[in-house]
């Protein structure tokens, strides 16, 4: 088969390849097919099952009224641009100016992917810690970066800070920095937060924030690393309005960086979607100006979720880590007397109605080892759903 632009060679590098040479389909595909097979409760995708709150939705059918159905601006339309600057500022106290210094994207993908391909040149390497959200590693190699890694290890998931230290060259371009962290649903501590920004202004790598569930915290409000001294005009901060409205099929996401990093990044975006979601952009602008209580409550009731779904892991027999923030709980599946979590999740449909996904489908081989046991599963469900699947879940222990 011809290799068109090096494609083949870029997927074979991320792992989308099987062994004959053709498009491998991820464990989320399968999992997912696995759920409309069976009817089984789908834990597996992080996707909420209800839908997102009334002035969004309202605000999305008012532009789609009012005729905003046409190409938006490529940087986003003022209104999204401004809602986001005023956000920073709100919350973080971080100043962003929304004419030169914020990019709306097709989702927080979209922005990773024009980051790591506007920044990346063949041979620079790419930190990340493991796990990571599987696009990552994909598109560092599609940039033709080298992907390196600093594990997270069970079951507090924070990284060795000598290990991190050592990860760091001067080879390193980006350092990319999920918190909070999809999948493991750990939140970084200060200690890590500032040797990630002391590490980057030593070898000069930009940081790179991935912080769509900035707002489903439990505890601690999130800290962004563009407040950490030094660190302001070497970041992009990433996220989006999927996870915070319940709005994932909208694809609206955002960046905040320095102006000439905003530019860099635009001239690979505008070749990617050039635009999207005319009238949902300005409906994530009337949710990111929500009031407080609405961001309070936001976070309190997803918290309930995971209590409940975490105590019938627990009465089901899993060992499970406790989570600090996004929509995920990670359980081991060993204390079931099961040491591989793909097989695992391949039978639970049938043995507990219920979908899982692997840790190991977020992690190199080198480390899949390290994860072999460990599962995760999604509590953004409403709470009914949670309940049949604990129910289901304690069939387990029979």
């Amino acid at each position: 088969m011809r290799d068109h632009g090096g494609w083949r060679k870029a997927a074979a590098g991320a792992g989308l390849l099987a062994a004959d040479g053709s498009m491998a389909e991820t464990i989320f595909a399968e999992m997912t097919a696995l759920a409309a097979r069976t009817g089984a409760i789908n834990l597996g995708q992080g996707f909420p099952d209800e839908d997102g709150p009334a002035h969004v939705l309202e605000a999305a059918r008012a532009a789609i009224a009012a005729g905003t159905n046409q190409y938006p601006p490529g940087r986003g339309i003022l209104e999204l641009r401004s809602a986001v600057s005023e956000h920073q500022k709100r919350f973080y106290g971080l100043e962003v100016d929304p004419e030169s210094e914020v990019l709306a994207t097709a989702g927080a993908t979209e922005a990773l992917a024009a980051t790591i391909l506007a920044l990346v040149e063949l041979g620079d390497e790419v930190l990340t810690f493991e796990p990571y959200y599987d696009a990552y590693g994909a598109l560092i190699s599609l940039a033709g970066g080298v992907h390196t890694t600093v594990p997270l290890s069970w079951p507090h998931f924070e990284p060795d800070l000598d290990q991190l230290a050592r990860a760091v060259t001067d080879k390193t371009r980006l350092i990319i920095v999920n918190d909070p962290h999809n999948p493991t649903g750990t939140v970084f501590s200060a200690e890590t937060r500032e040797l990630i920004v002391q590490l980057a202004e030593k070898h000069g790598a930009i940081i790179v924030t991935d912080e769509v569930y900035e707002h489903l915290t439990f505890g601690e409000r999130h800290t962004p690393i563009a407040t950490v001294p030094g660190a302001g005009s070497r970041t992009v901060t990433i996220s989006s309005g999927g996870k915070t409205f319940n709005t994932t099929g909208w694809k609206i996401g955002w960046l905040t960086a320095s102006a000439d990093l905003v530019d860099a990044i635009l001239t690979v975006k505008q070749y990617l979607s050039y635009s999207n979601g005319a009238p949902f952009q300005p409906a994530i602008a009337a949710g990111l100006r929500s009031d407080d209580r609405f961001f309070e409550e936001l976070a309190t009731n997803l918290d309930r979720k995971r209590l409940l779904l975490n105590h019938g892991l627990r009465s089901a027999g899993f060992d499970i880590a406790e989570s600090a923030g996004t929509y995920f709980t990670v359980a081991d599946a060993a204390a079931l007397g099961f040491d591989d979590a793909v097989e695992f999740c391949r039978i639970l449909p049938e043995r507990a109605g219920v979908i899982a996904v692997p840790i190991s489908a977020f992690v190199t081989r080198k480390h899949a080892p390290k994860y072999r046991s460990l599962v995760r599963f999604a509590f953004c469900k409403r709470t009914e759903t949670l309940e049949q699947a604990i129910t289901q879940l304690a069939r387990l222990r029979r």
